[in-house]
């Protein structure tokens, strides 16, 4: 009975070990199919893959510091497009100031002010269509204006990312449906790279420290120094996958062709990555958000020998030897002693 249940168990862990070693198989086989069809990117899960620097020696001293900050936006500003058409000039602007004025008195009730929804127009053409002319000979296709149509900008103003919902329901209301784009405004951009740049300086002394208590003197090396500040926004960092997969064995198997259905594109939010950062101020991302930058590098390349000399001859001060008169009323001069050989 002992020896049964024995092998009983034994055939259920290799059983068990052969079903996660096929589903391991199956998950990579996945992966390597969503390459192929542009999803994601794929990560070597081979211990090749793993970071393995080969550090190189040389004579100068480099000491970088990278800073990001991610920054939520004070406030937004949504751009839809609006068309309109009508038989006449007159009746053409009529409708359109309707939906107007349906689409602010709809944000208005959710707190959106009529100040902060602006109308850009686009254009106001006529519109023709073409007439067949028949006769005897010959037939002949007139254009002739049967209407005229408005294209205008609806440019609307923001402040809490969760009232985007609120314009999408307020326009879609009105048959309202081109989204063009969302930019997103900091109003105090300087304030930004002013925090970046005190973070940097704490880094930055903390890396000095570091060489100096190593033995590295670094008044004895001439720095060079370069730097730059960036800023991104969220749509530029906006990439797309397909995400699918299209097997037919039958129609290989008869020989018969496959008509390709349309896919949906997916597009995600892919902001810069951290791990090449030294500083990331608000780095949990919940929404998109303004990624602003400020990197500084610097590279020191030991001073020669005189040079080195000049600066110790430099930080000495000559002291010379003086002494000093005090006279009856209190009063203290001062004059240099000069010896005389």
């Amino acid at each position: 009975m002992k020896n049964t249940i024995f092998i009983f168990l034994l055939l259920a862990s290799l059983s068990l070990s052969a079903q996660i070693k096929g589903n391991a198989t199956i998950s990579r086989q996945n992966v390597i199919q969503a390459k192929s069809l542009g999803n994601a990117p794929i990560y070597d899960t081979s211990v090749t893959s793993f970071r393995n620097h080969t550090l190189h020696p040389n004579a100068q001293i480099t000491i970088d510091v990278k800073a990001l900050s991610n920054v939520i936006a004070d406030s937004y500003t949504a751009v839809f497009n609006m068309v309109q058409i009508g038989e006449t000039s007159e009746e053409a602007n009529r409708l359109m100031q309707e939906r107007v004025l349906k689409v602010k008195t709809e944000l208005g009730a959710k707190g959106i002010l009529e100040k902060d929804i602006v109308v850009d127009v686009i254009s106001f053409v006529p519109v023709y269509e073409t007439i067949v002319e028949k006769k005897l000979f010959s037939t002949k296709y007139n254009e002739v204006p049967v209407g005229f149509e408005i294209q205008q900008n609806l440019h609307i103003k923001f402040t809490k990312v969760n009232q985007f919902e609120t314009l999408l329901s307020a326009c879609s209301n009105n048959e309202i449906y081109n989204l063009v784009k969302v930019d997103y405004f900091i109003d105090n951009v300087q304030a930004i790279y002013k925090a970046l740049r005190t973070e940097i300086l704490k880094v930055l002394k903390e890396k000095q420290q570091f060489y100096a208590d190593m033995g590295f003197n670094l008044t004895d090396y001439k720095p060079i120094i370069a730097d730059v500040e960036y800023c991104h926004f969220p749509k530029e960092f906006y990439k797309n996958y397909q995400a699918f997969n299209s097997i037919s064995i039958e129609a290989i198997q008869k020989k018969k062709g496959v008509i390709n259905a349309k896919k949906q594109t997916s597009y995600y939010y892919d902001p810069l990555d951290f791990s090449h950062y030294d500083i990331v101020i608000n780095p949990a991302i919940v929404e998109p958000v303004i990624q602003m930058g400020m990197e500084i590098k610097l590279v020191y390349t030991e001073r020669p020998k005189e040079d080195k000399e000049k600066n110790i001859a430099k930080g000495k001060e000559a002291i010379k030897n003086k002494y000093f008169i005090i006279s009856t009323d209190g009063a203290i001069t001062t004059k240099e002693l000069t010896l005389e050989n």
